[in-house]
C-alpha cells in the first residue's frame, strides 16, 4: 500500500532495537481515516473469501481489525493479554512473545466467541518475528476453526516472520513490508 508507505516515511521513527515508532497514527494516536483506509485495502485483498470473524490481539491490532470489520461486516474477537474478571468460562489459551516489549503474554478468547464453524483472518499491527500470529493461530486452531489469512499493517521483513509463516503455507498480506531499516534510512520491499 503505497500510501502507507509514504505515511511510514514522513512520520514514523527507527529508535534502537529495530522499533519502528508510527505513535502519530497507529500505536498511540489513531489517523481513523486513514485506518478505514487500511481496513478498505484488506477488505479488498480478502474479497471472495469466506470469513466469519477477524481475530486480533489487544491492544494496537483492535483499530485496523475494526477498520477491516467494518467494510466486511464482520464481527471482530481480540485476545486478551490479561484475563479480566469480566470473562468466565472456557477460555483458549496461549503464550505469545512482544517483540516490542520484550515480554511473554498469556493471552484468552472466550470459548463463546470462536467455533470450529469459523472462518478466521487474523489482523494485527505489526509483524517482525511472527510470535503473535503463531499464537493467533493457535488460538485459532484450539477451537477447530480455520485460518483463511492473516494480514498485518506493517511486517518488518528482514525479521523472518512473515516468510517464516508464507513458507509453512499461511497466506500472509501485508500492508507494506520495511526490508531493511536504520537510523537514517528505510527501504520498502516491492510486492
Amino acid at each position: 500500500m503505497k500510501s502507507l508507505e509514504e505515511k511510514i516515511l514522513k512520520e514514523g521513527t527507527v529508535l534502537p532495537g529495530n522499533i519502528l515508532k508510527v505513535a502519530s497514527f497507529l500505536n498511540h494516536q489513531l489517523d481513523v481515516d486513514f485506518i478505514m483506509e487500511m481496513g478498505k485495502e484488506i477488505a479488498r485483498i480478502f474479497k471472495g473469501e469466506k470469513i466469519t470473524k477477524i481475530l486480533t490481539v489487544e491492544t494496537s491490532g483492535i483499530a485496523i481489525a475494526m477498520g477491516a470489520a467494518a467494510q466486511m461486516h464482520l464481527p471482530v474477537v481480540f485476545a486478551k493479554k490479561h484475563k479480566s474478571g469480566n470473562l468466565s468460562g472456557d477460555m483458549y489459551k496461549t503464550v505469545v512473545h512482544s517483540y516490542t516489549h520484550g515480554v511473554d503474554y498469556n493471552i484468552v478468547v472466550s470459548c463463546d466467541f470462536l467455533s470450529g464453524d469459523d472462518k478466521v483472518l487474523i489482523i494485527d499491527d505489526f509483524l517482525a518475528n511472527g510470535k503473535a500470529l503463531i499464537g493467533l493461530i493457535d488460538i485459532v486452531n484450539q477451537a477447530g476453526a480455520e485460518v483463511v489469512g492473516c494480514s498485518c499493517a506493517i511486517e518488518k521483513g528482514f525479521q523472518g516472520g512473515g516468510d517464516f509463516l508464507r513458507a509453512k503455507g499461511i497466506r500472509v498480506e501485508s500492508l507494506a513490508i520495511v526490508e531493511s531499516m536504520s537510523d537514517d534510512s528505510l527501504t520498502f520491499r516491492s510486492m
